[in-house]
């Protein structure tokens, strides 16, 4: 499996039609991770999620593909094609902007799209203390959070 050091990401740009496709494959896998991502955090560290409080999980997952991939990145791998995705979540408009998920799907070669596979969602265990430990957690994410490399 690749990791950000062995892979050569090219620079955030506006989806492609192919990208929009891809994304498109797996839309109800996406919507479905989302919704099981925010279940468990919320078990567990319910600030993960924070920016959905109140929101349900229909209108969380209420957007499209085709409307709301607003930026894309890929990179080649000798098993095919990784590709990060920033979603626009329609629901999520607060006092720090519009919210966004990182998402991560790889597209096998050979195949066309047909073969796209979900990979994951960025959930960042960001900043930590001095013994290690996350002090900030953020699923969702804001229009100028980069879109980087993540391995979740």
């Amino acid at each position: 499996m690749a990791d950000a050091e062995q892979i050569d990401l090219n620079a955030p740009h506006a989806p492609s039609d192919k990208a929009i496709e891809a994304f498109e494959v797996v839309e109800h896998t996406i919507k479905s991770e989302i919704l099981k991502s925010r279940h468990h955090w919320n078990k567990h560290e319910p600030r993960m999620w924070s920016r959905a409080e109140g929101v349900s999980d229909e209108d969380l997952v209420a957007f499209s593909v085709r409307n709301d991939l607003v930026e894309v990145r890929s990179a080649p791998t000798s098993y095919g094609t990784i590709i990060l995705g920033k979603i626009r979540l329609p629901a999520i408009n607060d006092a720090e902007g519009e919210g966004y998920i990182h998402v991560r799907i790889h597209d096998p070669p050979n195949r066309g799209t047909e073969d796209v596979r979900f990979h994951s969602l960025w959930t960042d265990e960001g900043n930590r203390d001095a013994d290690g430990h996350p002090t900030t957690w953020r699923a969702i994410h804001n229009r100028d959070t980069p879109l980087e490399f993540f391995n979740e």
